[in-house]
């Protein structure tokens, strides 16, 4: 244990399945491969206070305390980590279009502000670029240093955006939407830049090759449907999805896409570009588990499902324990399915449901299933 800070140092950074305990890179490389395993792996992202003081009550530090959460929790994969705002602090942690900073524990966030009130504001926009050096010497060590904080019980999944919700997050939905159609092409240069920077993050991680996942999360969809129309979304959305996959396919990785909403009619071509799993599976977004278990059998891995804005906030114990089964039951039998929320583990979630649904992860989850 002595030795990984020296690696981080060093720039020799050991990889997943030499930092994690094998059970549990074993665990997480059978369902990943469409096997079955000795259990289904956990999945998720947490952001609730109680449980953050349960595991780890004085830590500060979002890494440190992360790992104690995960580890307490018994989860086998995260895509990221955060320092839950206490109940005290909530409606306070941001100041809307104010353009500065605002401090949480400590902590310094800063709030963007967006002058871009029409199409033709954002000629203005320059994504600027990312450099090579800039992911290996920042990006990669600040990787390492949780990855190893969160050995050996817990994968610390790498990740980035592709570009294109950057691309609109930037300028604003509204003037983003609105120039789609009336000032199409500095859209395609901001996605395209954005997508640029993207792509050399996976270019650093293929290479490097420390894990043998890498997270996308690009929003595009809402309950029911797309954000944006099919065609828009394969002509600026897909391609620039397919520039950050390459690398990492090329590489051997397996790329999980993470999208909150219904991505129903795009999976096909998220397929064709090379992502092999989807999270967070939404349900009350019309994202149904077992169908997409029948139809894409071992081309994805099915990452999430159980709700996390209803059932695990407001469920009881035993409707929680009765999800989990139902959620292993559509998706769990040959591998290739980690089970979480459907998105995360909202603020509002009582701590004894948190701890019943990892319980029940766990208890049910076992090979051969048992349901």
């Amino acid at each position: 244990m002595a030795s990984r800070p020296d690696a981080v140092t060093s720039g020799h950074y050991p990889s997943a399945a030499n930092l994690l305990d094998h059970d549990v890179y074993e665990r997480i490389a059978h369902s990943m491969n469409h096997e079955e395993g000795d259990r289904v792996p956990i999945w998720d992202f947490i952001d609730n206070w109680p449980t953050y003081q349960h595991f780890a009550p004085g830590i500060e530090d979002p890494i440190q305390a992360g790992a104690k959460v995960f580890h307490g929790l018994g989860i086998d994969l995260c895509r990221g980590v955060t320092f839950p705002t206490p109940p005290e602090a909530e409606g306070h942690e941001q100041e809307q279009a104010s353009g500065h900073k605002t401090k949480i524990l400590g902590r310094t966030r800063w709030v963007s502000e967006r002058p871009y009130k029409s199409p033709a504001d954002l000629k203005h926009v320059q994504p600027g670029e990312l450099s090579v050096e800039h992911v290996r010497e920042v990006m990669i060590p600040d990787f390492v240093r949780a990855q190893q904080a969160f050995a050996p019980r817990t994968m610390y999944v790498p990740g980035c955006g592709c570009g294109f919700h950057g691309a609109y997050h930037i300028c604003g939905l509204t003037a983003f939407a609105l120039a789609i159609y009336d000032a199409r092409d500095d859209v395609e240069r901001i996605v395209d830049g954005l997508s640029r920077n993207a792509a050399t993050v996976a270019q650093v991680y293929a290479e490097l090759k420390l894990c043998p996942l890498f997270f996308v999360g690009d929003d595009v969809a809402y309950k029911g449907t797309t954000m944006f129309s099919p065609q828009t979304l394969r002509e600026l959305f897909i391609p620039a999805l397919a520039r950050v996959c390459e690398p990492l396919n090329n590489a051997g990785i397996k790329v999980i896409f993470h999208s909150d909403g219904d991505v129903t009619d795009i999976i096909d071509d998220m397929l064709e570009v090379g992502i092999a799993g989807l999270n967070p599976i939404e349900p009350l977004a019309g994202m149904d588990i077992g169908y997409l278990k029948k139809r894409y059998g071992r081309d994805l891995i099915l990452v999430g499902n159980l709700d996390c804005s209803q059932l695990l906030p407001l469920g009881t114990i035993a409707q929680i324990r009765e999800g989990v089964k139902a959620c292993l039951r559509a998706a769990a039998p040959g591998g290739g399915h980690f089970i979480g929320s459907s998105s995360e583990i909202t603020p509002s979630t009582p701590l004894e449901n948190v701890l019943a649904f990892y319980d029940a992860c766990r208890e049910f989850g076992r090979y051969p299933l048992r349901l």
